[in-house]
């Protein structure tokens, strides 16, 4: 096959009852946009008939249609690293299978790129989630925001489009834990943002859990944010100063008023003081480490 002009990254789980619906969506927006493109639909550890449905599609489509089918469930982002990892389009576009991100979005992510932008992401204008998937991921992005220098007004909406630059760049990365949208963000030098609609799900429940929301923001503030070793480190200032401040006044009073309680009291303020320099010593190391890694990087 030819490189393409467009790739379409479609990560899968346990999601037999919306694909039939998927499928006639997606190749009708493709089939009417002008462009040659591909479809790499990325199995992640199904235990439906999902694999037997993405195996008919590629029958049905042979010529646009690629399945990888991974050993197990690796996540949603492994999944897309794998797609990343074989695409061959110009442009590369990631989307959810669950229909929430309508399929006819697409050309409006395309004409970003066409206008010399190399990062598009999208933000759902009217979100059809309930009150309980609504709150947290504003909390959740609101939280990202503060703490990190990604500028993403709605980290959970996979649509997203990428110029072929920034898709190698995140495929020569070798993080263990990451964010895809926010690592390509971080590589794009024109990055920008469209509004899109959003629709309730088509069938089947959702794959993304508070928890899992929780464990992707943490990933988020720890690998792309110095705030927590910084915050570390307050803190182990913070505890050294009381601690000798404890200290220094039992001394005084030892002074004043005599030994009390066999000197306990001023056990407990050399202990806190030495655990505050400890905390403080370990977060200037990390960030010296972060520091020497993003140097070598």
């Amino acid at each position: 096959m030819s490189r393409p002009d467009l790739s379409i990254v479609i990560p899968v789980f346990n999601e037999q009852a919306v694909l039939p619906q998927l499928f006639v969506r997606l190749y009708a927006v493709l089939d009417g946009i002008g462009r040659s493109y591909e479809v790499l639909l990325i199995d992640d550890g199904s235990e439906d008939r999902s694999v037997a449905l993405l195996r008919s599609q590629y029958q049905a489509r042979p010529e646009v249609t690629r399945v990888i089918l991974l050993a197990g469930n690796f996540g949603q982002h492994n999944a897309i690293l794998a797609g990343f990892a074989n695409a061959h389009g110009n442009a590369v576009v990631t989307l959810d299978a669950d229909l929430q991100n309508p399929p006819e979005e697409i050309p409006r992510l395309l004409t970003a790129l066409d206008q010399g932008h190399d990062y598009v992401g999208a933000v759902r204008v009217v979100r059809k989630d309930n009150l309980l998937r609504r709150l947290p991921s504003r909390i959740l992005n609101r939280l990202r925001a503060l703490t990190t220098r990604i500028h993403i007004t709605d980290q959970g909406c996979m649509l997203r489009a990428y110029h072929r630059s920034v898709v190698d760049a995140v495929n020569a990365c070798r993080e263990v834990n990451t964010f895809i949208p926010a690592l390509a963000y971080l590589f794009a030098r024109s990055p920008v943002e469209v509004e899109v609609a959003h629709a309730a799900r088509a069938a089947g429940t959702s794959k993304y859990s508070l928890y899992r929301l929780i464990r992707l923001n943490f990933d988020l503030m720890t690998g792309f944010s110095i705030v927590p070793l910084q915050v570390y480190s307050l803190l182990g200032i913070v505890i050294a100063l009381l601690s000798l401040v404890f200290v220094i006044y039992m001394g005084i009073r030892r002074l004043t008023v005599g030994p009390e309680v066999q000197g306990v009291f001023t056990l407990f303020g050399v202990a806190f003081f030495l655990i505050g320099v400890v905390l403080l010593g370990v977060g200037i190391y990390m960030e010296i480490g972060r520091a020497s890694c993003r140097e070598r990087v």
